[in-house]
């Protein structure tokens, strides 16, 4: 009784650990899934910045001459 009763616990660790690391899994692909779009987000904005620092450049020399 004793032996089947051991193996029964290190089965059930072994499926607490799986779900644990499943779980943490999951939840760092949602982290890394929020820091891409944030990312995303802040290059799109320095890719209109830049666009704009660029076009207000071309004006001051259209309007210089």
């Amino acid at each position: 009784m004793k032996n089947s009763n051991s193996c029964s616990n290190r089965f059930n660790a072994k499926k607490k650990r799986v779900s644990f690391n499943t779980n943490r899994l999951e939840f760092l692909k949602f982290i890394r899934d929020t820091l891409e779009r944030r990312i995303a987000a802040v290059n799109a904005s320095i890719d209109t910045l830049k666009s704009q620092i660029e076009r207000d450049s071309e004006e001051e020399v259209t309007d210089l001459e």
